[in-house]
């Protein structure tokens, strides 16, 4: 196929979009692969789509390969399946809601366990049905609340999602490892740099979790990974190793102190440094001495709100995304000083554990870091104005309700498998599995006759790859200064031709090349446009990203073309006789 660009539905830009906030966003837009029809929402226009369909072509592929069957369900969903597993309520302001005229409740499905939970129960009821995988390529919704960065983080997107369903826990595993390996020949063929990352399971629900990021600085998600390479996790999935418990016998007893003018952790330590009455003999006091306790509302998806208090080492930070993650579906947010003025045993400044947890004065729950084990001993709000108590010990002086992960995770923090260093890095998103078990097929009542007659509940898997989404990742992580640059699988077209001069010699010599080269089964991009200057054409190549240049020239005079390799900026001159055949086993070669 041959596609011309005087005829093709195609723009490019000179100029950035005002709005594009990262490189994927200013070149998809400038390249005219897609453009904003409104926030978060964006035209998938021919060259676009072209790339789409490469995309959903590999997914599709390694998806077949496992045994998947492709089907697809509507996307405007009823009310009453995911009332039934909770998710209407537990998604809040991020699923859509409308009505029909009937007055109806429905819903643009942000993802479908509901609907293929429900629909396997309608033709399954034997153990001889299983294990089964099916799956489907179909717009989901979100009402992100700030939809940005193109189709990174869009409000309507394509989106693979899989399931699979196993009599038991140990079929569950086997699919799971199936999609796990799947989805490593997906991007491996995407060309991405990728890890994999443990992860949480947030509002899908279900057991152990897996993410796939694509290592991009410009990436939502934070990730750490092991110096010695053997662990790698969202920081919402990291664990604390916890210090072993330390005897409490002979510990000094608590003792409460006054400490004026101590605002922040810096001056308590400071003030504890300079004084002789506090000062240690054996070392300085340091923030890791003392025990922040912060004050938090959550946010219930039914809209009821509750204060929370963690208490964390002053030394360290309390990370709002990893809390969220921990008490998921719940958000978090700061308390506010009138909903501080509600808990009149709270004390500003000088907040202890005394007065905190559901049987403390205040009846706020009350959770610590993991190193707040028995036996450590702090320094922390003795619940009075301008007073601190020290020697606060853990297990004698006071008891927490849980304990919960919820500090800011550290270069150099410990990693929780072999106990070495952790690295942090950034990366997007790509693709998501989860071993989600039986919460959906109990909700929904999925059960079959196991070899003796007895019904027993399925177990489940989910598995999900953002198919726009990966478009604007393969450009994050190959796009240079000039502009995009695709891998050879994805690319809208296999060569991209230009006619660089204005003579008839020239334009014929382009377009019988291009016939050539589609006749050899590759599909080219003949840039054929009138009144547009070599230099532009050129640019445009660049900016468009096909793997393959080859730019018909002045040189076709004396028989010569020129092939440039779009990655690596090399090129070379070949004879125009024969070059299709030449050009043809350069791609065909990757």
């Amino acid at each position: 196929m041959v596609l011309k660009m005087s005829t093709l539905f195609v723009r490019t830009l000179r100029e950035d979009p005002a709005d594009a906030e990262v490189t994927s966003h200013r070149l998809l837009v400038r390249a005219g692969y897609v453009r904003r029809v409104a926030p978060g929402i964006f035209t998938m226009l021919p060259m676009g789509l072209r790339l789409l369909r490469n995309v959903e072509r590999i997914v599709r592929e390694e998806m077949d390969a496992i045994g998947g069957q492709e089907l697809t369900f509507p996307a405007l969903l009823p009310r009453e399946p995911y009332e039934a597993t909770g998710r209407w309520t537990e998604y809040g302001a991020n699923l859509f809601r409308l009505k029909d005229r009937r007055g109806g409740d429905y819903l643009l499905g942000p993802t479908h366990e509901e609907m293929f939970t429900l629909a396997v129960k309608d033709f399954y009821s034997s153990y001889k049905d299983l294990p089964l995988t099916l799956y489907q390529i179909q717009t989901k919704y979100r009402d992100e609340a700030r939809p940005r960065a193109g189709i990174l983080r869009g409000r309507e997107f394509l989106m693979k999602d899989s399931y699979s369903f196993d009599v038991d826990d140990d079929g569950l595993r086997a699919a799971y490892e199936r999609h796990r390996l799947a989805y490593g020949r997906i991007f491996d063929r995407f060309g991405l740099d990728y890890v994999i990352c443990s992860a949480t399971s947030g509002a899908m629900g279900g057991s152990a979790s897996e993410e796939f990021l694509a290592v991009c600085d410009i990436g939502e998600d934070t990730f750490v990974r092991c110096t010695n390479g053997d662990y790698a996790a969202n920081v919402e999935a990291v664990t604390t190793p916890a210090p072993e418990a330390l005897a409490i016998e002979g510990l000094p007893a608590a003792q409460v102190v006054d400490t004026p003018d101590t605002p922040t952790i810096e001056t308590l330590v400071d003030l504890f440094n300079a004084r002789d009455d506090l000062r240690r003999e054996d070392r300085a006091w340091t923030a890791g001495d003392t025990l922040k306790n912060v004050m938090l509302m959550l946010t219930l998806p039914d809209g009821k709100r509750e204060p929370l208090a963690v208490g964390v080492p002053g030394d360290r930070e309390v990370d709002l995304r990893r809390l969220e993650a921990q008490v998921a579906p719940a958000e978090v947010a700061p308390m506010s000083e009138a909903e501080f003025q509600q808990h009149p045993a709270l004390v500003k400044g000088y907040i202890g554990p005394g007065v905190l947890g559901e049987k403390g004065s205040s009846g706020i729950r009350y959770l610590v870091d993991p190193r707040v084990v028995d036996g450590t001993s702090w320094i922390t709000g003795a619940d009075q104005p301008g007073k601190h108590v020290v020697h606060l010990v853990a297990g004698r002086d006071f008891t927490p309700d849980g304990t919960v992960e919820a500090v800011r995770i550290q270069d150099g923090d410990v990693c929780p498998v072999d106990g070495g260093a952790l690295e942090l890095a950034r990366g997007i998103e790509i693709g998501h599995i989860f071993q989600l078990g039986q919460k959906y097929a109990k909700a929904l009542g999925l059960t079959v006759l196991d070899q003796n007659g007895k019904a027993v509940t399925v177990t489940m898997g989910s598995y999900g790859v953002g198919v726009t989404r990966a478009i604007a990742v393969v450009a994050e992580q190959t796009a240079d200064e000039r502009g995009l640059c695709w891998p050879r699988e994805l690319a809208p077209a296999d060569v991209h031709v230009v006619a660089a001069g204005k003579t008839e010699e020239i334009k014929a010599g382009a377009a019988q090349l291009a016939d050539a080269l589609s006749a050899t089964g590759l599909e080219v991009l003949l840039d054929d446009r009138k009144d547009v200057s070599p230099g532009v054409k050129f640019n445009d190549s660049e900016l468009l990203g096909v793997p393959t240049i080859v730019v018909v020239g002045k040189r076709l005079a004396d028989g010569m073309i020129e092939i440039r390799d779009r990655k690596t900026g090399e090129k070379e001159e070949i004879p125009v006789e024969g070059a299709a055949e030449r050009i043809a086993a350069i791609v065909r070669a990757g």
